[in-house]
């Protein structure tokens, strides 16, 4: 996509704020989850298990999603299948408590991942429209090679 010229801003389309709350709340709730679930409510060892260092990933695109980043959103949509494979796993092959907290952890997984996806995907077509106007010469050959960034 073609950079917009200085000083231009961009209007910010309907949905783009709900998806951006509703990704930080579904990465806040992973590490909450994430944290009581390896340190109170189900351990994996008695008193708390080191597996709870599972949630600093999560804690690293946090300020990239408060400020709106992009590249935040997209990596993050990346990230969160690793923990839908912990997810899927412990589900399957734990017991009682545990399983229920990996199918919570699936769920808020696909949440993070549908926000990720509708935030990135609402903001390129808004983009897109708006420098269409602005570039309405520019051929789509011009245009397709770097949506991929």
């Amino acid at each position: 996509m073609p950079d917009a010229p200085p000083g231009t801003v961009l209007p910010t389309p309907p949905g783009v704020d709900f998806a951006r709350r509703a990704a930080v709340a579904c990465t806040l709730a992973l590490i909450v989850l994430g944290l009581a679930w390896e340190l109170w409510l189900a351990p994996l060892r008695p008193g708390g298990s080191t597996l709870a260092f599972k949630v600093l990933p999560l804690c690293l695109p946090l300020p990239g999603l408060l400020k709106n980043r992009m590249y935040t959103y997209r990596a993050l949509s990346l990230l969160v299948w690793l923990y839908v494979m912990e997810g899927s796993v412990r589900a399957w092959s734990d017991k009682g408590l545990s399983a229920w907290l990996a199918g919570l952890e699936l769920l808020l997984c696909l949440g993070l991942f549908v926000a990720c996806t509708v935030h990135v995907r609402l903001r390129l077509k808004a983009a897109r429209a708006a420098l269409g106007t602005t570039h309405a010469g520019a051929a789509t050959s011009d245009v397709e090679p770097e949506m991929t960034r």
